[in-house]
Parts: structure tokens; sequence; C-alpha cells
């Protein structure tokens, strides 16, 4: 096989024939893409791509790529990208079998472009590796680091493959498989996710200039027609620039996932998003963050500003001379956040974001509490600072084309947003003022002034007085944990506080219930005396917070005709409720200066892959534009991809994890900014712990508690707590507002709009 570099000189690019294995049983035998592979060896930033006369496949064959999909990969096993893998090639043999659509049929596969882009080659997983060898979409001999003296920043493969690999790691026949154009990009360099969208947004984008992109990770698996319901809404509605569909949890055969508590609070979390908050959301027509596991936006769409805010976040350069503030820094943790929000208010543009309750996928979620934490602390960070940004540019609406109706709507829906951004700040004091007026001593009682008979049996005080030591020890402790430990590190102390919270949710709805119980003797079950039984204020209060929640819950599900969850996953989800915002806030917020993404397989050790031998020969024949014979023999490659199989049924090795090594500090840090990013971390933390404190302060003080509210010109009575009742009713209408929001979604989605 001959090397030729493509104008200008000296670029590396290689075809090579995949092993015959895979040739051999292949149904399209005619043309290159489906005998040889190509492997290109790019030297430059993928801004540059196009501009320095690199090439895609597609690009040559001028075909027309309707959907192209991203599959982020960094340190994940052979299991998490065949799942993924195996779907999208189903989605593809879908796509083809739809011969009445003008889009879609027997050749449109050739409209698929999938890039699987690897973050980092000595991260990537090697059993990964060999998975793509099987599938004919790598070769490891072909790398080289160096071309023309310019080190490779990225290895991109090229195939259009027609098998898939099963569970035993036997290559399938592509029964039921239509062809697949792969794009395999392996990046040199470990350097986030965010710039391996770079890669496919502005390196590969403007040579596939596809009509929609869709993102997914690897280890998300889109159900069948998932993506096919995806691309139908941007077919339908022309002013759609981003969409999302159902992100579920992968709940294991039978659901045996909910056996694990933590797998089954979050399961119940990520439904009720998807039934209360993004129809919600999408009604208005600005859904605050299409989440990146499973996500599609319109190519044309996030062009300009909105891409470049996107991108911002990776050239952030964290040093003296840098201006890049703490904020910053944490507002690009949840990036696409930032994205949703500058496509919503793109200039003379009008641009909406829609939820697809038809398109599912399956992701995996966090096992253990470790991996958890650490994945909630990004998250909470990047969305409180992210939130704070659409806020205060919020005014940005009015110099987009949307109409007059859908400012007024999206007006309202910042308005919510800012409501549900102050009770965020204010969660950690507000849970444990509802704990402490639920179950508190007589004097700030409620219950215990209406007459009600003791819960604890006459020892109310006493007991109520160790759980509140309990209580305010376990946070003590979580943030002396917090402040400046990986969560690995003091595991048993978070599973400790952990037991303890959880521990003490029982104890709240036990109280809950017992209210509740001592309620029902006054009402004798007729008409007549219903309104009395709704006078009673504890009863009325009670009833209005459950049902808020709670019912709301349950309405809302049966609505959607989704149950499963609210009988596998609710009580999970309950106990664990105290814990999401006890810990998993604290954490964030004492880390608030590490603005790493805290990848899983962190403290993992990584793996080198040394270039191929014959590295410099290949590099010379393309420095010296000359013909030269460097392919290895039929027999060489079916060799390499024999290896390959022997591999993987070896079984995994726990040394071939690759690691992230990601640091929890940010190790090229000049002292004067570490100190920066650290003490607006402590003034955050100093600052949140104060304003929660001083309410908690007056509320639980019986004298100054009287002074506060008489100042707001409210009456507080044995039987009245108005903090208790004003939390009570802003979270119901909260809840009413998303209920509302979900049932106009339903109705629009049933008549198809």
């Amino acid at each position: 096989m001959d090397i030729k570099p493509t104008p200008p000189a000296g670029h590396l690019t290689i075809s090579q024939p995949v092993p015959s294995q895979v040739a051999e049983i292949a149904r399209y035998h005619a043309g290159e893409e489906f005998r040889t592979l190509r492997y290109t060896a790019v030297t430059c930033d993928p801004d540059e791509f196009m501009q320095k006369g690199y090439t895609l496949r597609q690009y040559n064959y001028q075909r027309h790529t309707e959907i192209a999909i991203a599959v982020t990969l960094y340190n994940e096993d052979e299991k998490a990208l065949l799942r993924t893998i195996r779907s999208l090639m189903k989605t593809v043999s879908d796509l083809c079998n739809r011969n009445r659509s003008k889009i879609w049929g027997g050749e449109g596969w050739q409209k698929v472009t999938v890039c699987l882009i690897a973050d980092g080659r000595e991260k990537c997983h090697p059993r990964v590796l060999s998975v793509l060898g099987l599938m004919g979409l790598y070769q490891e001999h072909l790398l080289v680091p160096t071309v023309n003296g310019e080190p490779v920043t990225a290895h991109i493969f090229e195939y259009t493959t027609q098998v898939c690999v099963d569970d035993n790691f036997e290559v399938q026949p592509n029964e039921g498989y239509a062809p697949v154009q792969f794009i395999f990009c392996l990046k040199e360099n470990n350097q986030k996710k965010i710039n391996s969208h770079r890669w496919f947004f502005n390196a590969f984008g403007p040579l596939l200039c596809p009509n929609i992109c869709l993102l997914l990770d690897v280890g998300t698996k889109p159900f069948s027609g998932a993506i096919y319901h995806l691309w139908k809404a941007f077919d339908r509605d022309p002013h759609l620039g981003g969409a999302c569909g159902e992100v579920c949890a992968e709940l294991g055969k039978f659901g045996a996932g909910l056996l694990n508590v933590l797998v089954g609070a979050q399961n119940f979390e990520y439904k009720m998003s998807n039934i209360l908050d993004k129809p919600t959301e999408s009604v208005f027509g600005y859904i605050s963050v299409l989440p990146g596991a499973f996500s599609a936006y319109r190519y044309s769409a996030i062009q300009g500003r909105p891409l470049e805010m996107y991108f911002r976040g990776e050239l952030l350069k964290y040093n003296t001379s840098s201006k890049v503030t703490a904020s910053t820094a944490n507002m690009y943790l949840a990036e696409d956040r930032i994205l949703c929000f500058e496509l919503l208010t793109k200039t003379q543009q009008r641009w909406s974001l829609k939820y697809v309750k038809s398109a599912k996928a399956e992701t995996d979620v966090p096992k253990h509490i470790t991996e958890f934490i650490t994945q909630r602390r990004r998250w909470l960070n990047g969305s409180f600072f992210a939130m704070v940004y659409a806020l205060s540019g919020a005014h940005r609406i009015l110099q987009s084309s949307h109409s007059i109706p859908r400012k007024i709507l999206l007006v309202i829906q910042f308005v919510y947003n800012a409501i549900s951004l102050i009770f965020s700040w204010f969660a950690l004091s507000s849970f444990y003022l509802t704990f402490y007026f639920l179950g508190g001593p007589s004097q700030s009682n409620p219950a215990a002034n209406s007459g009600m008979v003791d819960p604890f049996f006459g020892y109310g005080d006493v007991v109520f007085q160790m759980l509140q030591q309990l209580y305010i020890g376990s946070l003590v402790l979580t943030f002396v944990v917090s402040l400046g430990n990986r969560p690995k590190g003091s595991n048993y102390a978070y599973l400790f506080c952990f037991l303890i919270f959880t521990f003490l949710m029982m104890v709240m709805l036990y109280l809950t219930g017992f209210a509740i119980f001592q309620s029902l003797p006054k009402y004798d079950g007729s008409v007549a005396s219903l309104p009395s039984l709704l006078g009673q204020p504890v009863f009325r209060d009670i009833l209005i917070a459950v049902g808020s929640s709670y019912g709301l819950f349950i309405l809302s599900s049966l609505l959607y005709f989704e149950v499963t969850h609210i009988i596998g996953s609710m009580l999970q989800y309950i106990l664990l409720l105290p814990c999401f915002t006890n810990i998993l806030m604290v954490y964030a917020f004492c880390n608030i200066h590490d603005v790493t993404w805290g990848t899983k397989g962190e403290s993992s050790s990584p793996i080198k892959h040394e270039p191929a031998a014959d590295a410099a020969g290949l590099e010379a024949a393309a420095a010296s534009e000359s013909d030269m014979d460097v392919s290895q023999t039929r027999n060489g490659i079916d060799a390499e991809f024999d290896a390959a199989v022997a591999h993987l049924r070896a079984g995994p090795n726990n040394r071939e994890r690759p690691g992230a090594d990601e640091a929890l500090t940010i190790r090229d840090l000049k002292t004067l900014q570490e100190d920066y990013f650290r003490r607006f971390r402590s003034n955050v933390v100093l600052l949140w712990i104060a304003s929660n404190w001083l309410l908690v302060l007056v509320l639980t003080n019986p004298k100054w508690s009287t002074v506060f509210y008489q100042t707001l010109g409210v009456r507080a009575t044995p039987e009245f707590n108005p903090y208790l009742k004003f939390l009570f009713y802003v979270f119901a209408g909260m809840g009413i507002f998303r209920f509302c929001g979900c049932v106009i979604y339903l109705v629009l989605f049933m008549i198809g709009l």
C-alpha cells in the first residue's frame, strides 16, 4: 500500500487493508471504504483541520450527512462501548428500513456518520481498542508519534463497517445491520470532553456539514427509534435549535440495579425530571440543560456565538496573568447549559429547545457513594453558576426574534428559575428547620401544642435533643471531610453520614405520619366534618406539603402511564433526600475551588501505548513525499486481529484500566492563582453558612423569631409557624407550576405538537 501525502504536501494518510476475518463476512465488497481502513495522522489544532487541507471520506465522496453522531470516550471499558455501538448500528438499520421516508431508505446509511472520539491515547482502555480492531476500525501498527517533526495531535481512522462484536467477542455478519460510517479519532493527549466536542464541531463539522448533530456518551444506549424521533422533531419544526430525549438509569436485568439504594434514588430522580421538569421547560421553549449524554442540535443554529461561548471554557488558562474568575471557571463545568442559553438568546434568531418524550436512552449511573459525590460536585457547582449567568443575561431575550407571547413565557420561566435558585441557596437551613419544627421542643412544635400525644411517649424533648445533636454532628463531620479531602479518601466517613441522614429521614417520616394519624380521630367520616379537619393547621399544612411533593409525583406519573419507578424507586429517593442536601451540596460548595471534571478512574495509573516500530519509516515516507511499501502482509494484519481476540477473551485485567490521573487541584497553577481560587471557596462557604445559620438562629429562638415575625407583620401562635407555612406553600406553588407544565406538554404531545 502506498503512502500518498495529501495537499498540502507532508500530510500522512494511509489506506490499509482490513483483516480478512472482517472483509470475508461483509455484504458490500465493492468500494474502498469496505475494503480498506483509512488512517490520517493530524498535526494541527481541530480549528485548523479543514484549513490545513485534511479531508474525510464523506467529503471526498461528496455525501450529504443528515445526522452526525459524536460519541465521546475516556477510560470506559469495552462493555460500555459495545452497548452504545450495537444500539447505533441497529438505529442505522432502522433508518434504512424506512422506505416511505423522503430522507431515509435503503441507502440511508450514507447520511449517518458516527464519530468516536477518544480523549487521550494513554487513557483509552486497551480492551476498547481491541474491540475496535475487531470491527476493522483500528490498527495499532499505523500509529506514528510525529510527521515532519511535528507532534501528532490526533490519529483518525475511517472505515465503513458491516460487522458487530458479540458478548463472546465473535465478529458477527451484518444480519440486521446496515453499513455504518465510522470515524475513530484517537487524540494523542487527554484534553477533556469539551476538546473532544471541538474536534467534532470544528474539525469534522465543516467537512461533514450535517443537518443534525447528536451527542452521546459511551455507555449510553439509545432505544429503538430514539434517534429517529429526535431527528423528526427537527424535521417538523424549522425553528427547533436543540432537543433531548428521556435519559433513564440503567437498572440491569429484571431491574436488579434497584437493589442498590443509590441507583434506585437516581432512577426516581431521573424519571421525575423527565415527567415534571423537562416537559415544563419544553412548553416554555427553553430547556436549561440538554444532557450531554443524549442530546441533539441543529448544526446551523449553533454556529457563531453559541459554539464560541461553549468552547470558551476550554480556553481558560489558570495562571496569574489570566482574568478568569472562579465563578466563570465553575460555570464552564456545565458548559452545555451555556450552549443552551446562548442558542435561545441568539441575536435576531428565534431558536427554541424541546424535550422529545418518545426518544429514550439508557445510561449507567454511579453505583458507589464516592463516584456519586464526585459527579454531583461538578453538576451542582456548574449548574449554580451557569444559572446565575443565565439570569444575569436574561435581558438578551429582548434582542432575539422570539414572538411577544414567547418572550412573556420566557420571562415567567426566568422568574421561576430565580426563585428555585434562591431556595437552593437556603436548602440547607430549610431542611434543618423542617426537621426542627416537625419534631422539636414543645414550645416551637405546632403539633405538640395542638393537643397531640407525644410521638416519643413522653420523652419527646430528650429524644429530640439527641437527634438534634446527631444531625448537627453529622453535618459538621460532612463539612470537615469535604474540605480538602477526596471522597475516596473519606469513604467510611461519607458512608456514616449517609446512614445517619437516612435514619433521620425515617424519623421525619414517622413524625409526619404520626401527626396525620393524630388528626384523623377528629374526623368522623362525614362530609360535614371535612371542613373542620382541613381547618386544623397541622393537618392542613402537612397535607399541602405531602400532596405538593409526593402526591404530585404519583399523579403526574399516572398521567404519563409510568408507575414502575413509583413502586420500585420512590422509597429509596425519599430516604436519601436529606443526603442530597446535607452531603452533596456541602461537598460541592466546599470544593468550589476545584474546577476539574473528577472523571471516573481517577486514581488509576495510565497505560503507555508505545508507537509502532515502523513509525520512523512511515514518518520518513511522508516527509520525503515518496511512495513506499509500508503495509504489513495480509498474514500480519490477520495476526494482529487474532491477538485482539485473544486479548479480549483472556478477560479484563485491573492494570488495563487507564486512569484519569485527574489532580483535584490544577498542578500548574501558580501560588497566587491557587490562593485566589481557595480564597473564593472560603468566601462562598462562609457566606453560605452565615446566611443559612442566621436564618436558623432567628427562627429557632422564640424571642428573636417573635421580633422577626412582628417586623414582617405576621403573628405567630403555638399552632401557626409562619416560616414552615411559607415553605409549604411556596413548594406547593412550585410543584403545581411544574404539574401544570407537564399536563400542557402531555396535551400538546397527544395532538402532535
